[in-house]
């Protein structure tokens, strides 16, 4: 940050005017203030509106003896203020000595716009609301430190409109996503964040300990066990925004904590699950930015034609000719690799992954990548898909989809397994799994496969990371660019 005075000398100077702050008005921080409108809407009425009464932040101010400048800026624009000796009298030396930019303060008056033709207010009552004893970085230049503005992303908030302009589509983004849903018979449900099995997806979880029970739990991985006992119990189309955690690397596209949304309805297969898919994403597009394209980077993305399928093994087959279904064992699925000059040690520990994790490697470093248009990816092999149906034709693929936007897996969903001989197999496969060393090999759950049992109508569930498709929406490079606070190492 650069300011023409050092930061503690700045800060010395404005603790000394909160004296006189109180000395004036008792207090340097107010209780509250009466507004009647916000920025934006004063913007737009005509001269000579009266009363107006704004309040905010001020993002500058300009002295010229009997005159001040200034703008004040709130959530939803700023605004240009003046005001005048003659009219405040007594109240215009305070207003002049004691309001430092970064200071909120409250206004009243009548819209006026200037020679240079901008829409201000000419100041007719003031109030002192909040005094700021930092300095605010210098608005030539702002927050440069792309790790300082992750830091303090409140100041990157006041002085990048840009940041600002991010977080408030995430927020459309999300609002119209729940619309939809709610319009379309969801419910919106809540599950648990503290779980006795790091089950509901293939990673690895975080452990804490809970003291009232003596026992380890982990932070959720996914609610997706929960909302299908939800399903079991009678409910036919449930959601929930998550916040999620999984204890793996960082990188533009993944975060260890992070918001997934995840849906499951009654009766559906993954096929009707596509066809809502791309008319949910196609409304959200619409609703929020009023377009079926958008522009990351220097690409154009088009959601508007009807999004191709491909499945798992032919798209590995094209980009790597290593076919899954030839290669039943890890071994099988390393010598094609070695054939094709594909080496994965980098991404992975080879002695200890599984076949199933190689096979899902290969995918993301060779095929996934080069996936720009909207593609469901479907027929993953069945030793990916832990929790989907085994389908009727192909028993060694599962009825499921990836929706991949730009190299990155926006959705992941399936038609559900509801079978509980089935699903008890696969979770003793995965436990013999992880104890042969694969750490992201999903723990069983045995109070999930008891709900089963007492019977499970067919369904589809649905995945989604909100941060990925806000990053994707926002034509943000990393995903710590559109979460507010991420978490960072201690400086």
């Amino acid at each position: 940050m650069e300011n023409r005075e050092p930061v503690n000398d700045q800060m010395r100077v404005r603790k000394d005017k909160i004296q006189d702050l109180r000395r004036l008005y008792n207090s340097a921080y107010a209780n509250r203030y009466e507004r009647t409108h916000n920025c934006l809407i004063a913007q737009a009425l005509d001269d000579g509106h009266k009363p107006v009464v704004l309040a905010g932040r001020v993002i500058s101010i300009r002295q010229f003896g009997k005159l001040i400048f200034g703008h004040l800026q709130d959530f939803h624009g700023k605004m240009q203020f003046a005001a005048q000796q003659s009219v405040l009298r007594d109240k215009f030396d305070p207003l002049k000595r004691l309001v430092d930019i970064g200071d909120y303060i409250g206004i009243e008056g009548e819209v006026f716009t200037t020679k240079k033709g901008e829409k201000s207010i000419n100041v007719v009552k003031w109030k002192f609301l909040s005094k700021a004893l930092r300095p605010l970085p210098e608005k030539f230049h702002g927050i440069s430190d792309p790790e300082l503005r992750l830091r303090r992303r409140y100041l990157d908030l006041v002085m990048t409109p840009d940041s600002m302009a991010r977080f408030k589509k995430r927020s459309k983004i999300i609002r119209a996503i729940r619309e939809y849903l709610n319009n379309n018979g969801f419910y919106e449900i809540d599950t648990p964040i503290l779980t006795g099995k790091a089950s509901g997806a293939m990673a690895t979880p975080f452990v804490t300990h809970y003291n009232a029970l003596d026992m380890n739990v982990y932070l959720r991985i996914a609610p997706e066990t929960y909302l299908k006992r939800a399903i079991a119990g009678g409910f036919e189309k449930v959601y929930e925004f998550a916040r999620s955690f999984r204890n793996e690397g960082v990188d533009s596209s993944h975060l260890p904590d992070f918001t997934l949304l995840e849906y499951y309805v009654a009766y559906w297969n993954y096929e009707d699950n596509m066809v809502f898919t791309e008319r949910l994403i196609r409304h959200v597009l619409m609703e929020v930015f009023n377009d079926v394209r958008i522009k990351y980077g220097d690409t154009v993305i088009n959601f508007e034609t009807s999004w191709p399928r491909i499945s798992f093994r032919d798209l590995l087959l094209q980009d790597t000719g290593v076919d899954v279904y030839e290669c039943t064992t890890k071994e099988m699925v390393l010598e094609d690799m070695k054939k094709e000059g594909i080496d994965l040690s980098d991404e992975i520990d080879i002695e200890k992954a599984s076949r199933a994790t190689i096979m899902d490697q290969l995918y993301k470093k060779m095929s996934r990548p080069y996936l720009i248009d909207p593609v469901f990816v479907i027929h993953h092999p069945l030793d990916l898909s832990p929790l989907a149906r085994r389908n009727d034709e192909n028993p060694k693929v599962a009825d499921r989809f990836q929706l991949v936007v730009n190299g990155w897996e926006i959705v992941n969903a399936y038609s559900e397994l509801v079978d509980p001989v089935d699903q008890a197999e696969r979770f003793r496969q995965q436990a013999q799994a992880k104890a042969e060393g694969e750490i992201e090999a999903m723990e069983g759950e045995t109070d999930f496969v008891t709900c089963m049992e007492y019977g499970m109508p067919p369904m589809s569930g649905w995945g989604m990371g909100i941060d990925r498709l806000v990053a994707l929406f926002t034509n943000a490079s990393s995903l710590r660019d559109v979460v507010l606070f991420p978490l960072l190492r201690p400086e």
